[in-house]
């Protein structure tokens, strides 16, 4: 028997919701936001802190990092060390604050599109150049163009690559093979990986996760980690992540860039949430994982009997649906910029990830069946 009921959503409209203060007809499976209520354990973890009555300034307790170290050991079978653990207030800020520390104006800073449209805003409003890598897309399936990748590396102006680990929007998992090579050539042309892997616990039974640093030795010298409790547990509102560098150097370079910048210091709240999430979370990670499968096994079946025209990539990974549709558009702004208006449904416009994704959509599966089953319902109608 199932511990946690996953039909049962949070009602979030007029709560100053980015995702949900819409129009109470529009159906929103945009932004990477769940609907699903809190576990038990964070409700209790918050309350616990409401409790006191008094929300001053806060210390980061040694039970934040150990419950890191023990949830990546155990989930994903890497030893992260304590002094590779850097805290910080969010993955957002944290990036902005690394491009300004480990690149000067003027750099060149790649991506491989499409990918999390976030990475473009840190690069560009930093006064850096985005230097895009794009992926491969080819028979329904994405790949690294790594003649492509070596050569944007090589660049003289180049000194830093934004990865996505697990791949948003596509959905991607990197294979070991993969892993190592991308950090091979960063080593060989002095680039330093930053590596966000906020969408890594969203992994669908019988397939992995690797992290970066666990390809080879080459990768843990290269490279920057990000990792966070937010999206699994869907608490990015309390704003609280933490950095895995093991490079004692870089380590001390990007850690002052974080209190030059005033984004090493915890939320109130925040800490003891983490910690329950990272020490109690195992079973409800599990379960949730299950039920996102099933809502994309679901949508799966549905393009393919009713909406063949659609293509629906193939992922095991995040909770993102990315799906082709340029059978029906050439231009996913102008489509979903449509279906809101005539579906009252609020999909991502792939265009947000880069050029690449113009032809492509992404819809967020991290709610009820019964959602999913209505968004499709109303595409199906809107596409008629």
């Amino acid at each position: 028997m199932k511990k946690y009921n996953f039909d049962k959503l949070a009602n979030r409209r007029n709560t100053s919701s980015l995702k949900w203060d819409l129009e109470p007809e529009c159906l929103p499976l945009w932004v990477a936001d769940m609907d699903f209520l809190a576990p038990d354990f964070i409700v209790e973890a918050l309350q616990k802190r409401v409790d006191i009555k008094a929300y001053g300034y806060s210390l980061i307790p040694e039970d934040f990092y150990k419950s890191i170290i023990r949830w990546w050991n155990d989930r994903h079978h890497v030893k992260f060390e304590r002094d590779w653990l850097v805290y910080t207030s969010g993955i957002v800020a944290a990036i902005s604050s690394i491009v300004r520390r480990v690149t000067n104006v003027g750099d060149n800073v790649v991506v491989m599109s499409p990918v999390y449209n976030i990475f473009y805003n840190s690069i560009i409003n930093n006064q850096r150049v985005v230097l895009d890598s794009p992926l491969v897309y080819e028979n329904g399936q994405y790949h690294i163009d790594f003649n492509d990748l070596e050569a944007k590396l090589s660049l003289d102006k180049t000194s830093l690559l934004i990865f996505c680990n697990p791949h948003n929007p596509t959905g991607n998992l990197w294979s070991k093979v993969e892993l190592a090579k991308i950090g091979e050539l960063a080593k060989k042309h002095n680039v330093v990986v930053v590596s966000d892997e906020i969408h890594c616990d969203f992994v669908e039974n019988g397939y992995e996760y690797i992290p970066f640093i666990a390809a080879n030795e080459t990768n843990k010298e290269v490279s920057i980690t990000c990792v966070s409790p937010s999206k699994v547990f869907n608490i990015a509102g309390l704003q609280s992540a933490c950095i895995v560098i093991p490079d004692e150097k870089l380590r001390k370079f990007v850690d002052r860039g974080f209190n030059n910048d005033e984004i090493a210091e915890p939320n109130f709240f925040s800490m003891d949430v983490n910690i329950a999430a990272f020490t109690k979370g195992d079973e409800y990670v599990d379960e949730l994982n299950e039920y996102i499968s099933n809502n994309r096994k679901y949508m799966s079946q549905f393009i393919k009997e009713r909406l063949p025209k659609l293509k629906l990539i193939e992922a095991h990974s995040t909770y993102f649906a990315w799906v082709d549709i340029s059978a029906y558009s050439s231009n996913s702004v102008e489509f979903c910029s449509l279906l809101k208006q005539k579906a009252h449904l609020f999909f991502s416009d792939g265009e947000e990830y880069g050029k690449s994704g113009r032809t492509f959509i992404r819809i967020n599966l991290a709610t009820s069946l019964a959602n999913v089953k209505e968004a499709l319902n109303r595409l199906e109608k809107f596409l008629a």
